[in-house]
């Protein structure tokens, strides 16, 4: 099990961005959250099994069709307990 923290810096909101991780990290079967920053960019923490944080972390690299992603900053960081599910929250 791990965790990472992701920005993701580019063209990335209002491109459905949030909605199409949260589609792909549900799909995978990976917890954790997406939002907005307030400058410009995309933060999410993803958690699960290697083989399903890989895989939202790959997506991300690429974003969604209209999405541009020029850099993604990923730092590891401590699993939560109790982790379910994958939320869109309210921008910071």
């Amino acid at each position: 099990m791990r965790r990472i923290r992701l920005v993701v810096r580019g063209i990335v909101q209002g491109v459905g961005f949030r909605y199409a991780m949260h589609h792909i990290a549900r799909t995978v079967g990976a917890t954790g959250w997406v939002r907005n920053l307030s400058d410009g960019t995309v933060e999410a923490e993803v958690q699960g099994d290697a083989g399903a944080v890989e895989a939202v972390l790959d997506w991300a690299a690429k974003g969604p069709r209209g999405g541009v992603v020029d850099d993604v900053a990923m730092t590891e960081v401590s699993t939560v307990e109790g982790d379910a599910g994958f939320e869109i929250r309210r921008d910071a």
